[in-house]
């Protein structure tokens, strides 16, 4: 078996665990509320959120996929040095996602992903490799590449914050006259909103490994061109829901209990925000991180009940987290590129 088939295998490998620890990772995030507030059983949560995790990928399009398969451009180097610059950036993604879920902190995969992508390429093959989008968006209002991927990540949270605070006010002024038992209405309809979310998160976070996946079978001569095979789609399903199968407990306790204290409207009105932000995303091909989108909704749902009560010490130390990831995963990437280069003597 050539070098090169050995790179390959060990990409989509890695590929696939990067599914699992994101679903791992992201779990968390979705059934954080619905837990907090004791809607539904963890054990239900995670069996419905892994059923619909498994459909978004699959009815969800490729949009998402095309983008993030396409904001760094290795074509044309040498194959093995290609795959080994995914490889160094699977890795520093893995490690990175392992590494705060270790530490029960929300960090996005999203970030992760493109920070130590990019780590890889600019130490490797240089800043021309990078599709950064500048020049696209300034001359014809076009977002493409690395800006389009910040684009959606930076401002996905601000969107989630604020349809959070509105949809909080709107419900409360709505069910201002209800009475107690509403309470109960409100965790079942959450069996709804849930799946919804579910499918949300599906459809934009499997879609980065279907890219990338498609990104390693391009580079290694295994199809002609950039277009995401069937069969990528159901093996990442699988792995982002076996990943979600065994979510991260950790992160649970984060988002439930440490920013607000989540009662069932608050929990309906994070996930309806969460969900609309996220599927709306993926309609438009933007990847967008489910961590800082259901975080944001929280924090914004919080303020529009009682703003005082928000635990803002603890959402600084969640914003901290999103400041360093890109940087850090960028630089764990590097490292990791740069090991591989001691074992693998024919990248020189």
């Amino acid at each position: 078996m050539s070098t090169i088939s050995v790179l390959v295998i060990i990409a989509v490998i890695l590929v696939l665990a990067f599914d699992f620890t994101n679903g791992f990772h992201d779990a968390s995030n979705i059934i954080a509320p619905v837990i907090a507030c004791r809607a539904i059983t963890p054990i239900k949560a995670v069996i419905i959120v892994a059923f619909f995790e498994f459909l978004g990928p699959i009815l969800g399009g490729t949009a998402v996929a095309n983008t993030i398969g396409k904001f760094i451009d290795i074509s044309d180097l040498k194959n093995i040095n290609a795959i080994t610059i995914i490889l160094s950036g699977l890795l520093g993604v893995i490690v990175w996602n392992l590494g705060t879920w270790w530490f029960g902190m929300p960090s996005s995969s999203s970030h992760a992903l493109m920070g130590a992508l990019v780590g890889a390429v600019l130490v490797s093959a240089g800043y021309d490799h990078v599709l950064w989008g500048f020049h696209e968006l300034f001359t014809r209002g076009k977002l493409v590449g690395v800006t389009k991927v910040l684009l959606a990540l930076f401002l996905s949270p601000f969107l989630g914050f604020l349809v959070g605070f509105l949809l909080q006010k709107f419900l409360s002024l709505l069910l201002r006259s209800a009475k107690q038992k509403i309470n109960k209405s409100l965790k079942i309809s959450q069996y709804v909103t849930v799946a919804w979310l579910a499918f949300s998160h599906g459809a934009n976070d499997a879609q980065k490994s279907m890219g990338i996946l498609t990104l390693v079978l391009l580079l290694g001569g295994i199809i002609p061109s950039f277009h995401v095979p069937f069969w990528v789609m159901i093996v990442c399903s699988a792995g982002m829901t076996s990943g979600v199968l065994l979510g991260g407990w950790k992160i649970v306790r984060t988002l439930g209990y440490s920013i607000y204290k989540i009662r069932p409207l608050h929990a309906l009105s994070s996930q309806l925000t969460s969900a609309i932000v996220i599927f709306s995303a993926s309609l438009f091909g933007a990847p967008v991180s489910t961590t800082h989108v259901v975080t944001s909704s929280i924090m914004g749902v919080g303020s529009a009940d009682h703003i005082k009560r928000v635990k803002w010490l603890k959402a600084k130390s969640i914003i901290y987290t999103w400041l360093i990831t890109i940087p850090g995963a960028a630089i764990v990437a590097i490292f990791i590129y740069a090991l591989l280069n001691l074992i693998l003597p024919t990248l020189k």
